[in-house]
């Protein structure tokens, strides 16, 4: 049955909203995105019944393709919103990495560190070394190997035969751990 009006549009919103409302409930977790994209699927329906030249044959099929359609377009679009906010996060641990380097590692050899400068260090330190206590003993070790010792994950994975892969992992773990953790302080310092 072709829909041509609005009359016969308001017919098939009332029929199929229970099982469309299921279909989306099912397949989204937020009831209120749900309900949004119950609407739009609707909204469309109403769109395309006034605008449109050919009129929807298979009224049914064409609605559950519209909600399946808007429920993936939705699930990008909260992605998309999502995104930035683990960019920004990024961008802070970069920052912060970045200070702590240099409150921790600078050298200015011609001039000699103000007493804030020489109390930042040992609180980072010591906030370094209680994070580092928190690690399992293979995640410490090469941490400390590598960023401390600057030693190569090759040379590292030649000497106890554990392999690269394995190694790296290890590090990508303790560097998650470090960064939450330096994280806390940055921000104390920073911002207090």
């Amino acid at each position: 049955m072709p829909v041509k009006d609005q009359c016969n549009a308001g017919k098939l919103i009332a029929e199929y909203q229970p099982q469309l409302k299921s279909f989306i409930r099912s397949r989204v977790a937020n009831r209120e995105d749900a309900e949004d994209i119950l609407q739009d699927v609707f909204y469309q329906l109403l769109r395309t019944v006034n605008t449109a030249m050919n009129p929807i044959e298979q009224v049914s099929a064409w609605l559950y393709r519209v909600a399946r359609n808007t429920i993936i377009n939705h699930a990008a679009k909260k992605r998309e919103e999502e995104m930035p906010a683990f960019h920004n996060y990024e961008a802070d641990t970069v920052e912060m990495l970045e200070d702590f380097s240099e409150a921790l590692f600078s050298d200015d050899d011609n001039a000699s560190p103000s007493p804030e400068t020489e109390y930042m260090r040992s609180m980072v330190w010591a906030e370094l070394e209680s994070a580092l206590a928190e690690l399992p003993p293979e995640q410490r070790e090469i941490y400390e190997l590598t960023e401390i010792n600057d030693l190569p994950v090759k040379e590292i994975s030649k000497a106890t035969g554990v392999p690269v892969g394995t190694l790296l992992s290890r590090k990508h773990y303790a560097v998650l751990h470090l960064r939450n953790r330096m994280k806390e302080l940055y921000y104390e310092m920073i911002y207090a």
